[in-house]
């Protein structure tokens, strides 16, 4: 992987290729991973993800003809548009742009219409991405680039939104203008991001609260273990979940699965099948070992955090059914290595499990998951530490 300012020399580079500016600002935003709280944000529940030092660098000029063009190291195409035509353009006619430029087209759009801005009244402008968010392991490389956007489109058309508004900015982006039916966890961690912490954030009202990990303290890692199993939410287990915590929550004449406690689920028992009864006891239960999580960090610290992380796991596994044998194999290996804890992290399927290690047993827990996978017959696993990181903003 390269490093954070490989990737910012990588986008002003390019940008002097498309636009020929040279020493533009960059900006940029990292990936996230999610701590706790799976299939918790569409229950209107709570999830504590944290941003990640991997981020997305976005290096801007200005033009003086209402244009906005982006390019990527990742495509060789750049697409260019007028700004005057991004109404037209989402959601109705979003297949007509490149999926990839749809992240900061998107942002272009939503964040004008938020801020009730004309697009004639702005300048236009010249986008060069780079990345060093691993692609396909669940750390939301999208919302890195939404946030990236929003932050440099802000600061240079002098748009006055704070942090939780630029993140509904991507999460509509993405909603309106890519057609991802996503919640908000991933731009609000994007965006809230702060080193050594996390965002405990409640799906529902948006409140956020950034509560210390003390990871550095205790002499932890977490460990991210890719396991290059892609996702296959298109095959409907995704939507089948999510429409079993509806029924749910409509048999208990609820909003939401987040207005569930525990002691409902027995009532539940005689209202739903059991395949739906175990869809909701997952979310019922995760949402409230998010809660256990910060109250344990706030009290104990967090290598008091390992029996929690664990039994979100066996929830996933178990009732939700949405990990698989790498997953379960990462787990597995990395607790018999010594982890403090261990789960599969993101909507399940596939993607990355993670595991809290302390510092001097990484590479012992490394080690073993990759001999794991070697053994189990299983493509050899892609595992790299990850920090807490700053979120989104100008780079200096």
């Amino acid at each position: 992987m390269t490093t954070p300012i490989d990737t910012a020399t990588a986008a002003r580079t390019l940008l002097t290729e498309v636009a020929g500016a040279v020493d533009a600002p960059t900006w940029s935003a990292p990936g996230r991973v999610n701590l706790i709280g799976e299939h918790t944000d569409y229950n209107d529940g709570f999830v504590f993800p944290f941003a990640i030092e991997y981020r997305t660098h976005v290096a801007l000029a200005t033009r003086g003809d209402g244009m906005i063009r982006v390019a990527s190291t990742f495509d060789e195409t750049p697409v260019e548009v007028a700004l005057s035509e991004l109404d037209d353009l989402f959601p109705a006619r979003r297949d007509e742009v490149t999926e990839w430029a749809r992240y900061p087209l998107g942002v272009a759009w939503a964040l004008l219409q938020a801020a009730g801005v004309d697009a004639s009244t702005v300048t236009g402008v010249d986008l060069a991405f780079a990345s060093d968010v691993p692609v396909g392991a669940g750390l939301s490389s999208s919302a890195a680039i939404e946030g990236a956007t929003a932050t440099a489109l802000a600061e240079t058309w002098g748009i006055d939104l704070d942090r939780v508004e630029l993140a509904k900015v991507g999460r509509r982006a993405e909603n309106d203008a890519v057609g991802a039916p996503t919640g908000i966890m991933d731009q609000m961690a994007s965006m809230l991001g702060r080193a050594d912490a996390a965002t405990f954030l409640d799906c529902r009202s948006l409140d956020a609260q950034v509560i210390d990990l003390g990871f550095a303290a205790a002499g932890l890692e977490l460990l991210v273990m890719d396991t290059g199993v892609k996702h296959s939410h298109a095959t409907g287990g995704y939507g089948e979940r999510r429409a079993a915590c509806e029924r749910a929550a409509a048999a208990l004449g609820v909003p939401a699965l987040r207005d569930v406690s525990t002691e409902d689920l027995e009532r539940l028992e005689s209202l739903v099948d059991e395949v739906t009864l175990r869809r909701a006891r997952h979310v019922v239960t995760e949402n409230q070992r998010v809660l256990d999580t910060v109250r344990t960090l706030r009290e104990a610290g967090p290598a008091a955090i390992g029996d929690v992380l664990v039994a979100s796991h066996v929830s996933m596994r178990d009732d939700f059914e949405i990990s698989v044998p790498e997953l379960d194999t990462a787990v597995d290996a990395a607790l018999a290595a010594g982890a403090v804890g261990a789960r599969m992290t993101g909507g399940g399927f596939g993607g990355a499990a993670i595991a809290l290690v302390s510092s001097d047993s990484a590479e012992k827990v490394t080690d073993a998951v990759a001999s794991a996978f070697s053994d189990a017959g299983f493509a050899a696993p892609n595992i790299f530490t990850v920090t807490p990181s700053p979120g989104a903003g100008r780079d200096a």
